[in-house]
């Protein structure tokens, strides 16, 4: 056996067989691709010569383990995924770590470049001299929309929990346990129940800031850039460690995770002596760069952060004589900018300082506060197609936080996307300031939002809620536009500035092979009764299989072109797809079309509650990224309550459609997945598992598109155990 740590004659490889080789599969949900780049990569192997062991780490387990006689065995390990994989088992092998849609696209040309690979070392490098890239880190090819979208997405993602606990357990608490004082303000009683509930979510908000750091550095450099990017985003926050009144909010977080991320990454390529490789990740790496990014913080980043504000104050001093339409604007602007940053916590500062004296000010900035929240939730309700359903549920959220005048409920949409975010908050917020100003709205107490004139510490009621309505409108309409103008609002194309601009075709295909996995994830629920209805189109006797079934009560259709054994009582995939979900060749050129026709033909099952939401829904996650898989295979999907039950169908196109695929291929197979949002299980899983191997089939692909009729279509499907 060729022992691994030898590098093979690159002249010799393609005519030398009999590598023992492995491989490791997995994708952010692991139903789909993590299966499909398994087929792949074993037909490419055994096509070659070569023997390979494949262990998929999906949603229901991981499968096919490798063992330490596998590892210690083998010449070479191929790992493709999108998700972290503990690499430390394969230290001394060689190790090719690329993103899963790799393994579906060329698995040929990895398994010739993982015999020229680097030998992984104790501390995740490789001893040739080229790191091998973390699977859920920082490698530019398995990052389909380019390293810093994905980390900041991480973060985000991991923020929006303690943005809305936080957020909301501190709006509660005021709201129940708040006691209205002589001034219209509300203040918790100490030692009370409230109290402690108020400090809970005051806990929440503080740690937002270090967790969206701590999780971008993360997906750069892997776990030992946690405590580097967590720690940093502290000190971001705690304006107090470099003499400022106002920490750097989340903007300073964004900025301690992308540099703690690469400081670690460059520290991984700094050469050590093999006796120090164990230690490196654990203790070195996290020591070295924690110290270096506080002190460069604190020193070099902290000390403009002050100056900023000192100075910031200062101008907004002596602009008091002018315009109050001019002064509102330019409040309105600093309180929408960074939403608790340095030049929010300025400008409220300067009207909280001003309360007894020129209440007018600070009714311009609580007029302000709770825009950019208020906005961005009032956007989610009138264009929900331009957002996910976790972003939809964290408009509401925010919604509520905007009432309490708590700023940063927007900060999730502005940490997503900053380029459109935050300008339509600005706008708003400016609109507000504006209208507050030139009505000589009063605030008497330091705080904002609606619950403030509630509480009567607001003079000129009516103009002050005038000013709050335009001001969210204003940057509701703008966030719309800016995402519409983003081609439907896809923050794949966010990338904080087209930082992703570069990035390879190879990486782009993991695009499309993440992207399908969310709503095929939650797909996963147990098998649903037969349906009776009107049937799609004829059916016969398929062949015995664990996944295709005949339900003896299904009634007789109308339509298609059979009777008799046409009545659609045939059921592949547990029952997921019949007869009545099958059309011999759809009529639709395009792909929008293509998918309003499978929704009715759904519809036919009776499953369907509301066809045009269902529609809604599946071209939402094409706006995210197209389902086009390529090999002329595509799978649009919705996870919706317009669907009662899940159900699956499948169409064919003789010219093809057009659906984007980065293969170039136009889908000529056509599966649309439906499922309900409460929907759970393995076995569901299991079998679209079955289905995306089956679809890395060319022979199954032929068969499909060559059979005569419905009833020879559900018998290839009934292919699939």
């Amino acid at each position: 056996m060729t022992s691994p740590a030898d590098p093979h004659d690159a002249a010799g490889t393609a005519a030398e067989p009999g590598l023992k080789l492995l491989a490791v599969t997995a994708c952010p949900t692991g139903i789909a691709h993590t299966y499909m780049a398994a087929e792949k990569l074993s037909q490419a192997a055994e096509a070659l010569g070569h023997a390979m062991k494949v262990e998929t780490q999906g949603s229901i387990g991981t499968e096919n383990v490798l063992s330490d006689n596998d590892v210690r065995e083998a010449d070479g390990i191929i790992i493709a995924a999108d998700k972290d994989v503990d690499q430390s088992r394969f230290v001394g092998k060689k190790v090719l770590a690329i993103g899963v849609a790799e393994g579906i696209h060329h698995p040929e040309q990895l398994i010739e470049r993982v015999r020229s690979a680097p030998v992984l070392g104790g501390d995740g490098s490789g001893s040739g001299g080229a790191a091998a890239q973390p699977s859920g880190g920082s490698g530019g090819e398995s990052k389909g929309r380019g390293v810093t979208y994905k980390a900041l997405m991480n973060g985000v993602s991991y923020m929006i929990p303690f943005v809305v606990v936080g957020g909301l357990l501190i709006a509660i608490s005021l709201a129940i346990g708040g006691d209205p004082q002589a001034d219209g303000g509300l203040v918790i009683p100490d030692g009370s129940f409230w109290k402690h509930v108020n400090d809970i979510g005051v806990i929440g908000f503080t740690l937002m800031v270090p967790i969206l750091s701590g999780y971008i550095a993360y997906a750069i450099g892997d776990r030992p850039a946690l405590v580097p990017g967590m720690i940093g985003g502290w000190i971001a926050n705690t304006g107090a460690l470099y003499d400022s009144k106002s920490g750097a909010g989340f903007i300073g977080a964004i900025v301690t995770g992308f540099l703690a991320g690469y400081l670690v990454l460059w520290i991984k390529k700094v050469k050590v002596p093999k006796f120090a490789r164990p230690i490196m990740p654990i203790i070195v790496i996290p020591i070295v760069a924690t110290t270096a990014l506080g002190m460069f913080f604190i020193y070099v980043i902290g000390k403009p952060i002050s100056w900023v504000f000192e100075h910031l104050t200062s101008w907004l001093g002596g602009l008091t004589g002018t315009s109050a339409a001019l002064l509102g604007i330019i409040l309105g602007l600093m309180i929408a900018f960074d939403m608790g940053g340095p030049v929010n916590k300025t400008a409220f500062l300067f009207g909280a300082g001003l309360v007894s004296k020129n209440p007018e000010i600070m009714g311009m900035c609580a007029a302000a506060i709770p825009v950019p929240p208020l906005g961005q939730g009032l956007a989610t309700l009138i264009r929900r197609k331009l957002f996910d359903e976790q972003e939809r549920e964290t408009g509401l959220a925010a919604l509520f936080m905007g009432f309490f005048g708590i700023t940063e409920g927007a900060i999730p949409f502005a940490a997503a996307r900053p380029a459109r975010v935050i300008p339509a908050n600005m706008l708003g917020g400016a609109a507000a300031g504006a209208v507050a100003g030139l009505a000589a709205v009063s605030d008497n107490v330091p705080h904002g939002g609606p619950i403030v004139a509630v509480l009567g510490a607001v003079g000129g009621v009516p103009m002050f809620f005038l000013a709050i309505v335009i001001g969210t409108v204003v940057t509701a309409l703008a966030t719309v536009t800016f995402m519409t103008l983003g081609k439907g609002g896809s923050k794949a194309r966010e990338a904080a500035g087209g930082a992703a601009a570069s990035v390879s075709s190879a990486a782009s295909s993991a695009t499309s092979a993440s992207l399908l996995e969310p709503a095929l994830a939650g797909a996963g629920i147990a098998a649903a009764g037969a349906s009776a209805g009107a049937s799609a189109g004829p059916s016969t006797t398929a062949p015995a299989a664990v996944s295709v079934r005949k339900t003896p009560d299904a009634a007789p259709g109308a339509g298609g072109s059979g009777g008799g054994e046409g009545d659609g009582s045939h059921e592949v995939l547990s029952g997921y797809l019949t007869g009545q979900t099958v059309k011999e060749q759809l009529a639709s050129a395009d792909k929008e079309a293509a998918i309003r026709e499978m929704a009715q033909l759904l519809a036919g099952t009776g499953k369907v509650s509301d066809v045009d939401e269902l529609v809604r829904v599946a071209l939402a996650r094409e706006a995210q990224g197209t389902t086009g898989l390529g090999e002329e295979i595509a799978i649009p999907h919705a996870k919706t309550d317009a669907v009662t039950a899940p159900v699956v169908g499948f169409a064919r196109s003789a010219e093809g459609i057009e659906w984007g695929a980065l293969d170039g291929t136009k889908a000529r197979l056509v599966f649309m997945i439906s499922v309900p949002e409460a929907a759970a299980g393995d076995e569901h899983l299991r079998i679209l598992a079955l289905l995306s191997r089956k679809l890395m089939d060319t022979g199954f692909r032929e068969r499909l598109l060559s059979a005569p009729d419905s009833a020879a279509i559900l018998r290839v499907l009934g292919e699939i155990k």
